[in-house]
């Protein structure tokens, strides 16, 4: 399974059935940028990054999700 049906048939139904995007004032933010990316030096810097979800409550950023393919460790870097 790769990433796009990992989070399709497992996080996104689990988010929803936890109430996220559901209960007022919560929100999921998709491939939200978390960083410009890293400072390389003479003023640029290297890739930007992003976090597959981002949920906010209340305009509140609370917490980052990161999906992998099902064949990855959950503890494997962003391979």
């Amino acid at each position: 399974m790769n990433e796009a049906e990992t989070r399709a048939e497992h996080i996104d139904p689990a988010l929803k059935a936890a109430g996220w995007g559901v209960v007022e004032g919560s929100r999921i933010r998709r491939e939200y940028p978390i960083t410009l990316g890293r400072i390389e030096g003479h003023g640029k810097r290297g890739k930007a990054l992003t976090a597959d979800y981002v949920l906010e409550y209340r305009n509140t950023k609370l917490a980052v999700v990161e999906a992998k393919a099902s064949r990855h460790r959950h503890d494997c870097g962003n391979s």
